[in-house]
């Protein structure tokens, strides 16, 4: 049986809404057994006293989208984020250092690029990566994980050429003379992907672990891993990386477009028990693109052009999911930012009755950047939720302003009217498509969130900006019910002892502060994982 500690003098925000604030509570046994006003508390002879010393406690947040996997692999590749690279000449240096150490032609990786930020304002190409390396292959990754640039030598590797038609849901972007310029869009990254070795499993096991320890120095207890963007069964990283140390409770999710068509498809029945620390949530499916790739399916084209973006997933890999997860009792979740794309799935799923446990949602939309009201009254009606990412535009607002312009730009990701309208949200990173520094850190998505200026101070809308309860709420309670984490996200009696103790107190910072806020300790089952001060 573990020690019984009585944590006293704090700062409590519970995200029960039966009883937001306390000061005090105990924990034994990895639960929250009592949370409340000190002067109410049992008696506490036989706990070990804790003074929190007026510090700001919250639950442990939950990234309800995000790709760990992924996040952990580019740790080992080059970074094309400021403040590391901040123009296409940086990033052909950047390859060219990486080059020089390697020997032979093994692949260069790399990752987060967005044409926004760099000197150029515009996106690589393969010319611009030959530059650096001239023979062996390069890939690199648009910050939304949607676009991929590679140079010469891979597209020669890949037999893409000028004759190579378009995949289904995807794009060749083409020069003048109709030859590739090395920009993959959607499904025709994938074209690529076949011919890049995978890290071995151990390596992956050890980035993972790794990864764990800097989400659990950024309060982050439990995150939905929402697909490889290559046939690959994430779980067993996941299950491995357990045993090395890895403490946050995860959410897996398998993106369809690899399973639908496979008889032999069938996952592990103890892997759908929500009560591990590792389980499989649900089918993913993309629906559309990115805004800053102009790849979203909108209902008005981008500025300044014709297009609307793409439509990427099949209705039959749409139809196939709905009977898959109805089979299993899995949550669907479509990437979803554009008009055209999120009415698409609301029209599918809209006959369909709930198919999950009570306490699961059956459907889930991500990134709803350009919701009709239609789709949003229709969400509501069905019990949909919703999981957004103000992040997007605070890092990418560059984008933003150039492909949908200033008045429409300030109407992306509602999430004031969304939630007035009883729709189920909340709000995550989808790290590491994101082009911020550290991709993983809450604190600049809850900034983002409560005052809807960007990064440079661009006013993103602010009628839809929320207090900081609310998007505290929807970082914690909200966010472990998109996933269907269970008993965390909340401190309330029975609950998993998930929290955090802050450096300041978020309720009382300047909003714009937000983001230089930092976790001082972070519990998982009522054990320190992490504390700031002993890492100096």
């Amino acid at each position: 049986m573990s020690e019984r500690k009585a944590y006293l003098n704090g700062k409590i925000f519970t995200s029960d809404p039966e009883a937001f604030h306390a000061d005090a509570m105990i924990v034994e046994d990895g639960r929250i057994q009592w949370v409340g006003r000190e002067e109410d508390i049992p008696s506490v002879a036989d706990c070990t006293k804790v003074d929190l010393g007026g510090r700001r406690v919250l639950p442990g947040f939950v990234d309800a989208h995000m790709h760990p996997v992924m996040l952990a692999d580019f740790s080992t590749q080059i970074s094309a984020l400021p403040p590391a690279v901040n123009s296409i000449a940086e990033l052909t240096a950047a390859v060219a250092e990486f080059r020089s150490r390697q020997d032979g032609e093994q692949w260069i990786q790399g990752w987060g690029y967005d044409e926004g930020k760099f000197a150029e304002k515009r996106s690589p190409n393969r010319y611009d990566l030959d530059a650096g390396s001239p023979d062996a292959p390069v890939s690199i990754l648009r910050t939304c994980g949607h676009i991929r640039c590679v140079n010469s030598r891979a597209l020669e590797i890949a037999g893409i050429t000028k004759d190579t038609p378009d995949p289904e849901g995807g794009e060749i972007e083409r020069d003048e003379h109709g030859e590739p310029t090395g920009v993959l869009k959607e499904n025709a990254r994938n074209l690529i992907t076949p011919f890049i070795p995978e890290d071995d499993f151990n390596s992956k096991v050890k980035n993972l672990t790794a990864l764990g320890e800097l989400l659990a120095s950024q309060g982050i207890v439990a995150v939905a891993d929402m697909g490889a963007i290559e046939k690959v069964d994430n779980y067993r990283f996941f299950a491995e990386a357990k045993k090395k140390g890895f403490r946050q409770e995860v959410a897996v999710y398998y993106f369809w477009e690899y399973y639908y068509d496979d008889p032999e498809f069938q996952i592990p029945a103890e892997r759908l028990d929500r009560n591990r620390q590792i389980f499989v949530a649900g089918l993913k499916l993309i629906g559309d693109g990115s805004v800053s790739g102009r790849t979203a399916w909108m209902n008005e084209p981008y500025l300044g052009t014709n297009e609307c973006g793409i439509s990427v997933c099949t209705d039959e890999q749409i139809k196939t999911a709905i009977d898959y997860c109805k089979a299993h009792g899995l949550q669907l979740s479509v990437h979803a930012m554009g008009g055209k794309a999120i009415d698409r799935v609301l029209d599918f799923i809209y006959p369909e009755a709930s198919w999950t446990p009570e306490d699961v949602p059956y459907v889930r939309i991500e990134h709803v950047t350009e919701p009709s009201e239609s789709a949003v009254r229709k969400a509501a009606e069905k019990k949909v939720t919703f999981v957004t990412q103000p992040i997007f535009m605070y890092a990418e607002i560059e984008s933003y302003l150039k492909n949908l312009g200033e008045e429409r730009m300030r109407k992306c990701y509602p999430v004031r009217d969304m939630l007035d309208a009883g729709v189920h949200l909340s709000i995550s990173t989808d790290a590491p498509a994101t082009s911020w520094a550290v991709p993983s850190d809450p604190f600049p998505n809850i900034k983002s969130a409560v005052t809807r200026k960007a990064y440079d101070g661009t006013d993103c809308g602010r009628d839809q900006g929320i207090d900081v309860e609310t998007a505290i709420r929807l970082y914690t309670k909200e966010a472990a019910a998109a996933a269907g984490f269970r008993e965390t996200g909340q401190l309330k009696k029975g609950f998993k002892a998930n929290f955090i103790i802050l450096s300041d107190d978020i309720m009382t910072a300047d909003p714009d502060e937000i983001d230089q806020i930092r976790v001082d300790e972070t519990y998982i089952r009522g054990e320190k994982v992490y504390s700031r001060h002993d890492q100096n």
